[in-house]
């Protein structure tokens, strides 16, 4: 085996079996062990409940840690640009409906074009920012938002996850026929957990890679 594969081999190997498990534990999560009661039955899905896991959102964060080193401070990087992208679609969101209701797509244009103005313009305080980063955030926060019914600016279009017969009388206009419906604040508070357990799957994946990857000749010594 060549020196190359030697060293991504033994990665490959480790993303691979993260990625099965983090794509069992995410979607077992949201449609099956954390659901409204009632609603997950035999040869079904249930309806998830408001807090639930993105599964393709962590794949974001994972990536982007690599992108920024795959080392300690590549983590850091990535939690702290999670956090300020995805604020900065929660207030985004905010103002948008505020600002022009559906169907009317300016006030949603006008915030994210000042929200990324901010975003680029916070790299005056120096290189600890990874605006790269900072984009995908925000934009994975949109991402979600649109899949799920756009509530706040979509009249109704976050549902009602109160209750299964509130869900059935008001199951929102989201994806699956409303099944993922969600109300805004928690589309927020959804991207930014999945984001930070994709931080955690990259930073995971680098440690085990590193222990079992094997070592070249004359390292030891």
């Amino acid at each position: 085996m060549g020196a190359r594969a030697q060293a991504i081999l033994p990665l490959a190997l480790v993303v691979g079996v993260l990625a099965f498990l983090w794509t069992e534990f995410s979607l077992n999560f949201t449609f099956h062990w954390y659901t409204l009661s009632g609603t997950d039955v035999a040869g079904s899905v249930g309806v998830p409940h408001a807090f639930h896991l993105i599964l393709p959102t962590a794949f974001i964060a994972w990536g982007l840690f690599f992108c920024a080193g795959g080392d300690n401070a590549a983590f850091g990087k990535i939690v702290i640009a999670s956090v300020f992208g995805t604020v900065a679609a929660l207030v985004t969101m905010y103002l948008s409906y505020k600002t022009a209701d559906f169907p009317h797509f300016w006030g949603i244009a006008l915030w994210v074009g000042i929200f990324a103005f901010v975003l680029v313009a916070i790299l005056i305080a120096g290189d600890w920012y990874y605006v790269a980063g900072t984009f995908p955030a925000f934009a994975s926060v949109f991402l979600w938002w649109i899949a799920t019914g756009l509530d706040g600016w979509s009249p109704g279009g976050g549902g009602d996850k109160g209750s299964a017969a509130a869900w059935t009388a008001h199951k929102g206009t989201g994806a699956f026929g409303g099944l993922i419906s969600t109300t805004w604040g928690w589309v927020w508070f959804d991207t930014l957990v999945t984001l930070l357990c994709g931080c955690v799957l990259g930073i995971v994946s680098a440690k085990v890679a590193a222990l079992i990857t094997p070592k070249p000749k004359g390292a030891e010594a």
